[in-house]
């Protein structure tokens, strides 16, 4: 079983690979290792080459080709100025979807055995 569930990453990937990006400009194999090293063990290069490229198609990566010692040429990956618009925009997004639902599914470790009870009018 993923370790993660697939349809709400999918919903997140844009945003951890324009974060990803931002803080370091990379290429896609390179970009794969790290989020498994960040627990996204499930990612593969089907996965995020596709998702690199939909970003790039919608102007919010810009990639550049370097010369490789140990093979073919690098696609390295950085933000454009849009990309890093849509990354502050979708963080926000995404920290008040979290905010919203932790109100309603607590972490395990805090979650009461009943819900708390509704205001009467």
């Amino acid at each position: 079983m993923p370790e993660h569930d697939p349809q709400m990453l999918k919903g997140a990937l844009g945003l951890l690979l324009l974060h990803l990006v931002s803080t370091q400009e990379d290429y896609g194999y390179s970009i794969v290792v790290r989020l498994q090293d960040y627990g996204f063990s499930e990612l593969s290069e089907g996965t995020v080459y596709p998702a690199l490229s939909r970003l790039e198609g919608q102007g919010l990566l810009a990639a550049r080709l370097v010369r490789s010692t140990s093979g073919p040429a690098r696609k390295y990956y950085r933000p454009t100025a849009a990309g890093t618009t849509e990354m502050e925009r979708a963080g926000r997004m995404w920290h008040r979807l979290v905010s919203t639902v932790a109100q309603i599914v607590p972490p395990p470790e805090l979650a009461e055995t009943t819900p708390p009870e509704r205001a009467t009018q």
